[in-house]
């Protein structure tokens, strides 16, 4: 097994290390979600925990670490015999990105239930991580399935194994550790707020502090033994540290005075549900106890706002994570006991955690922070053409109706077009490819039925082979990459359009999120068309990017084409089972080069070839219309639609329309 890098080695990240060490002292606080940029020892510093981790006591044998001295009576591999028990380390299981819902809950011998009765049951990652840390890397990646068996045992404290009636249930209570990068797409709301406390994380911009910790990992990186041998002083303080805390938290105190300071502080920045409130209480008496004191203090509730509210104050993806530090201290000093007051806060005995930590995350309401104001950035392309206009603020999103792809496909699971799942209705059944997940029973019982009396059926079981099981066909919702290819040219501009056809772009941003889809965004203008997104799972970096957004110059409607065109080729090579619908805003015109709506026509022609969906969104305005939006939308197989109908929220019905015509 090789040597986990130290955690008292890690430089920098107090609140990283501040939050994880609140919820070794008290594992209720209810986990830890790490977000930042790559390369920030977001998961050096997980890792690291689990050797700080105190050891828990097992009754001996059990595969699912019951508790000597409560175990649990419906364990699978109870009831235990009193006094047998044995101490271990606290046990940190990862859970993979791409693993199977067996092999997150645990199996269940489908062939052995039928025909003996037996109940024979491998036990899954979360039987591993009861009573210890369950870590989950990416796990904004994670697929929606097994983020909803996260939440089922998240919120009961047990798992729950079915198939067809034969039901195994076993204790999964553990520390959820969570890393991601926004990048890469959000958290669905139910699983972010599921996380106790959230941690944004940065490079540090110092070059003393980068300096020491490349000397540190080259260090460890060519002798991993010794650099721990040489921290094992302060990993064996901390690890004293935590077990005093856990030992003192019983006594701490958590006032009248405490209490009213966290409910004002969650009534005021509107936090949805009361789950903000117990977490900060929570994490305010782990604190204390962090620090040594049996009082919670008013810098103790500053700080477990810090940590336990940027992440639930959110109502839509386009909003930045944080909070106004000047509004919560008000509400702390208006709400403030007698024995209240962050005058001299006590920094507590040492180490992380004693001072109050900053809040890096932008600040601000709504995605006023995530967003430039309008006349910002904005450089001049080299290809230019007509003058550049700085960009324009989107006008205000609104609701859209669903966008769907014609047929059945077998994509990433999501929520928008028809699909093959392994969760969904039962449509039909099939032989099983490979392990049998998801068994159609009475299809197994109708191939097995006319053979019981050649294989010799003498007893009420039913004998069963391997080739009579039937895997249940289902039906449910893929994801699919909606991909925007958007006119930023200078006709676009100078009728005023871009802000509303912006504000109908985030429309659909905001609905390919709760989708579950992937997006892209191609611009086009001057002489050149750009990828400015390439498909991603993050709808924040396609709002941004398409914020500051400048238009100007000519109409290369073509180049726009062929680079939509292109980043769908490549799209299906990494990822061939996710379907694509293309949306063109554009008005139509296409200027620069020779022929260019011919060119325009013939690249459209390559999207109706391969039988790609597609809706043109018609920017044209004024009493005189040339019509050149439809003609391109008959060139691309879909159809057209006004900006004005746009605006009416009846892009999604039109473009469903379009598909059902396709079909």
């Amino acid at each position: 097994m090789s040597t986990p890098y130290p955690f008292t080695a890690l430089v920098g990240q107090e609140d990283l290390r501040l939050a994880l060490l609140l919820n070794a002292v008290s594992p209720a606080v209810g986990g830890v979600l790490v977000r930042g940029e790559k390369g920030t020892a977001k998961s050096t510093a997980v890792r690291a925990l689990s050797a700080l981790m105190p050891e828990v006591d097992v009754v001996s044998g059990c595969r699912f670490s019951c508790d000597p001295d409560s175990p649990d009576p419906a364990c699978p591999d109870g009831p235990h015999a009193p006094g047998a028990f044995a101490s271990r380390p606290a046990r940190m299981v990862e859970l993979p990105v791409g693993a199977s819902e067996d092999r997150l809950v645990g199996a269940l011998d489908i062939e052995r239930a039928l025909a003996e009765g037996v109940k024979a049951f491998e036990p899954g990652l979360l039987a591993d991580a009861h009573r210890g840390i369950l870590y989950v890397d990416e796990v904004n990646l994670l697929h929606d399935h097994l983020v909803d068996l996260l939440l089922d045992a998240a919120a009961m404290g047990a798992s729950y194994v079915e198939r067809e009636g034969v039901s195994v249930r076993h204790a999964a209570r553990f520390l959820l550790v969570g890393t991601m990068n926004p990048e890469e797409g959000e958290l669905r709301p139910q699983l972010l707020d599921r996380f106790g406390l959230t941690v944004e994380v940065a490079a540090s911009r110092e070059p003393d502090e980068r300096v020491e910790v490349v000397r540190r990992r080259l260090a460890y990186d060519d002798d991993p033994t010794g650099f721990a041998a040489r921290w094992a002083g302060e990993e064996a303080a901390v690890r004293a540290r935590i077990v005093a805390a856990r030992e003192l938290l019983p006594s701490v105190r958590l006032g009248d005075g405490a209490l009213r300071q966290i409910a004002a502080t969650c009534a005021a920045f509107e936090v949805d549900g009361m789950r903000a409130d117990i977490v900060m209480a929570r994490t305010a008496t782990a604190l204390a106890a962090w620090a040594g004191r049996t009082e919670v203090l008013a810098e103790d509730v500053r700080q477990a706002a810090l940590l336990a509210l940027p992440h639930r104050r959110r109502r839509n993806p386009f909003d930045a994570p944080g909070l106004d530090e000047d509004k919560l201290d008000e509400t702390l000093e208006e709400f403030g006991g007698q024995d209240q007051g962050d005058d001299d806060p006590d920094p507590g005995p040492g180490g992380p955690g004693g001072q109050p930590a900053p809040d890096d995350a932008p600040q601000g309401d709504g995605d006023t922070a995530a967003r430039p104001e309008a006349g910002e950035g904005g450089e001049p392309q080299p290809s230019g053409g007509a003058g550049e206009q700085s960009p324009v603020r989107a006008a205000e999103p609104f609701r859209t109706k669903v966008l769907s792809v014609p047929g059945l496909g077998e994509g990433a699971a999501g929520r928008r077009s028809r699909a093959r799942t392994e969760h969904g209705r039962t449509t039909g059944a099939r032989r099983p490819r490979g392990a049998l997940t998801k068994l159609h029973l009475a299809a197994t019982v109708q191939a097995a039925a006319p053979h019981q009396r050649a294989r010799g059926r003498s007893g009420p079981g039913l004998v069963v082979r391997r080739d009579d099981l039937r895997q249940a066909a289902r039906e449910g919702r893929e994801g699919n990459l909606v991909l925007f290819v958007v006119d930023a040219s200078g006709s676009m501009a100078a009728r005023q359009r871009m802000s509303a056809v912006k504000g109908a772009v985030l429309s659909l941003l905001l609905d390919a999120y709760q989708r579950r889809d992937k997006v892209g965004l191609v611009t086009f203008r001057g002489s050149a068309a750009d990828v400015a997104l390439p498909p991603t799972s993050s709808v924040d970096a396609a709002a941004v990017r398409l914020e500051s957004l400048p238009t100007g110059g000519r109409t290369p409607l073509a180049a726009g084409l062929l680079r939509a065109h292109e980043v769908l080729r490549v799209e299906r090579l990494r990822d061939p089972a996710r379907r694509a619908l293309v949306v063109v805003v554009t008005d139509g015109r296409a200027t620069g080069g020779p022929e260019p709506v011919a060119l325009a026509a013939r690249a459209a022609r390559l999207f109706a070839a391969e039988g790609t969906a597609s809706v043109v969104v018609d920017c044209e305005s004024g009493p005189v219309r040339l019509g050149l939006a439809g003609q391109l939308a008959g060139e691309l197989g879909g159809t057209a639609v006004t900006l004005d109908e746009l605006r009416a929220d009846s892009i999604a019905g039109l473009v469903k329309d379009v598909q059902r015509r396709a079909a």
